[in-house]
Parts: structure tokens; sequence; C-alpha cells
């Protein structure tokens, strides 16, 4: 396959980017996306040029680094990371556009590269367990009805990639908090800090910058892991919840 690739390139984040077109040819349909892009870096660096940047760790669609937005959809045309998406999904000749997530609360390192440390300060604001357990306790010991562990693990397996804050037309962090609230708080071992987790969490999420949900549903439907947009409801549930408490 030959594609001509339009690539946002930016040396620092106080100097200004734009994008910057290449072509590549002897693409394999097999190749992953992160792969091509490797192919793009040898041939850059073979001419003397800079590399592009870009962000990937464990490349089997776990870790949520490969962040990336294709042709204007998060991780690109498939519902996948962009490490898991090949370039199958792409036709001989194409013109691809590739961006680096636009968010204010994810700003811009260097070319496709952005800091999402917003994210873990979120969870650092409220996601921990208090409870004195002392040694480690019995797998089995605290019985765990099926749908509310069901509900757990499904929540759980959101990666923190920040594909529903690029989707969002509002930059909105909603999905990514609530499935953090909702899998801790889903457990009896998140009871304790039940209502301070919530109300913590999204007071760090406001205090980030990102924006307000307005239920467009765009960060479900971007979402590599499947998180459910209803979790956002269930987490406004808790927050009302705990705010009336607290008075």
């Amino acid at each position: 396959m030959k594609l001509t690739l339009r690539v946002w390139r930016q040396q620092n984040p106080d100097s200004p980017g734009a994008m910057a077109t290449y072509e590549v040819d002897g693409i394999s349909q097999d190749m992953s996306f992160l792969e091509m892009l490797d192919t793009l870096n040898e041939e850059l660096i073979l001419g003397g040029d800079e590399p592009v940047a870009f962000d990937h760790d464990c490349r089997e669609g776990i870790c949520g680094a490969c962040s990336l937005v294709i042709n204007g959809d998060a991780h690109g045309p498939e519902r996948t990371t962009t490490c898991q998406l090949h370039m199958r999904s792409f036709r001989d000749g194409d013109t691809i556009d590739v961006e680096p997530w636009r968010a204010a609360a994810f700003p811009v390192v260097k070319d496709l590269v952005v800091d999402r440390s917003a994210f873990d300060r979120v969870i650092q604001s409220g996601g921990y367990i208090t409870a004195p357990t002392g040694a480690a306790p019995e797998a089995h010991a605290t019985a765990v009805p099926k749908p509310v562990a069901d509900t757990a693990f499904e929540h759980a397996e959101c990666i923190g990639c920040g594909a529903c804050v690029a989707a969002c037309p509002n930059g909105s962090a909603m999905l990514f908090t609530a499935a953090k609230v909702v899998h801790l708080n889903s457990l009896p071992q998140g009871a304790p800090e039940r209502e301070s987790r919530v109300l913590e969490m999204v007071g760090q999420m406001d205090a980030e910058g990102f924006g307000g949900c307005t239920n467009t549903g765009a960060c479900a439907t971007a979402c590599p892991k499947g998180i459910p947009l209803f979790s956002i409801a269930k987490m406004n549930q808790e927050f009302v919840r705990a705010a009336r408490k607290r008075g």
C-alpha cells in the first residue's frame, strides 16, 4: 500500500504546530497502525529528519498509551486501540490525518504526545481504599453478588486512554471518572470512602479543566473498552447522594 500521511508536528508545548505531509510506500495490510508509523520514522531517520514522536507501550490494547486521532476519530475507524488498529482498515492511496488528543486538559508535549497526568490526579484524589484489613484476606472472605462483581469488572476495563475526552465536543472526562467511581463504589471494599470518593474525584475532574457533559454519547462510542454511557448517570446519582449528606 502507498499512503499519504498528514501528521501533526509540534516541537514543544510553547511552539506552534502544523500538519506535515509524508508519503509512505510498501505498507502491508497486516501491519498495525503503530508499525506503519515506525516505518515512517525509519524513513525520516535515514533521510536525516527528526522522527515523529508518539506514545506507545504494551502494543496489546491494554495500557491506553497509543492515543491518536486518526481521520477525526479517536483511535481511528475501528472500535479498538490505535496499536490494535491494522492497515487493512485503509485502502491503497488513502490520505490519513494523524493528530494528538485535542483537549485543554491534555496539553501537547511534542508532536502526537500529550500530557494525560490530569487523569492520574483524578484517580489520586479519591481512588484508594483505607479500610484496615490486616494481612491479605481470603479471596472469598467478603461475598460479592455476581451482578455487583460484573458491574465492577465492566468498569474496571477502563484503560484511561482518554478517547472519551478526545471524542467529546466539550472535552469532558465524565465517562472516565464515572468508570473509576462506579468500579470502586460498587464493591463492599469501596464502601468506607464511597461518598468522599465521588465528591473528590468529580471536584478534581472539574479543577483539571475538563469540559462539561451534555450527553452527546460520543464518549461511549469512542471508548475502545465499551464503558457504557449509563455509567455517567450512576456516578451522578452517587454524587447527588453524597452532596446531600455533606450538606
